[in-house]
């Protein structure tokens, strides 16, 4: 075509103002050529942690958005379902974050396969995460949860920036939680290993500056969802988890830097982040 002299982007385009239309300018003529733009053109995601809860309803909706995503998490059954539902869409594979040698092999094979699919990654969504109460203090759960929300985290999320910065794009979200923003007793490496990740995007946040390059990080901060995670009584505004994947997929189309799911949950953090250690601490 470029022997010809033809702007192969106006044919394109052209075709796909013309497709449904066989007749019109010998326009069928370019179908494959259209199909070959539509593949090209498609989104790319990964999703650590997209077995249940948010990552599972997250990944439904990036879906349904036109992305092909791939899924990860520890229960393959789930990811089987899951890609099921619409098995050109989705790619598999099981893996735990806290085997982080074997996790970032994994990652580099479904990157690798996605970007000669595809040409790119656009999106990685870093949402696996565990925590329990644990009053008690019993170290077995403070280090479950070490493990996968700071040493699973880091991994990844050095891991993909990397990736983005050689890359020259790409786009980072970060499932933390309100509980970062402040200690509490009752789950004390949660809200720790919250804090951290908080501060963590931050971080690569204020690298991004500095980059100059197309490279997006957007920490998302839920309060209470209707998922597994949400445990004992006196939870309040609590969110379905369709509701909050809803809200997660508006703010990643926005590539916002930070984001409180459901909206609602910014009074409390602006509370949480005000209250005087008196008040706070007989909460």
């Amino acid at each position: 075509m470029v022997g010809w002299g033809i702007d192969t982007d106006f044919l394109v385009i052209g075709a796909l103002n013309f497709q449904d239309n066989q007749d019109v300018l010998g326009f069928s003529l370019l179908r494959p050529l259209v199909a070959h733009y539509n593949h090209v053109a498609m989104k790319t995601a990964i999703i650590i942690g997209a077995t249940s809860g948010i990552g599972h309803a997250l990944a439904r909706r990036l879906v349904d958005d036109g992305y092909t995503v791939g899924v990860t998490g520890r229960r393959t059954e789930l990811l089987g379902a899951l890609k099921a539902e619409n098995p050109d869409r989705y790619l598999v594979r099981t893996h735990d974050v806290t085997d982080v040698e074997a996790s970032i092999n994994i990652l580099e094979n479904l990157a690798a396969e996605l970007v000669g699919e595809f040409g790119r990654l656009d999106l990685l969504v870093l949402c696996a995460g565990t925590g329990d109460h644990n009053e008690s203090l019993d170290f077995a759960v403070e280090r479950r949860a070490i493990d996968t929300n700071v040493l699973g985290f880091t991994a990844v999320a050095d891991w993909v920036f990397t990736f983005f910065q050689r890359q020259g794009h790409g786009h980072l979200v970060v499932i933390s939680s309100v509980a970062g923003l402040r200690g509490h007793g009752l789950a004390p490496a949660y809200g720790a290993s919250k804090a951290y990740q908080i501060s963590y995007a931050q971080s690569l946040q204020h690298k991004v500056a500095k980059l100059k390059e197309p490279i997006f990080v957007t920490d998302i901060r839920p309060g209470f969802i209707d998922t597994a995670m949400a445990q004992g009584e006196g939870l309040f505004w609590v969110a379905p988890v369709e509701k909050a994947a809803k809200q997660i997929h508006r703010v990643i189309a926005k590539k916002k830097k930070v984001a409180y799911i459901t909206r609602r949950w910014r009074l409390v953090a602006w509370l949480m982040k005000r209250l005087p250690n008196f008040i706070y601490n007989k909460l």
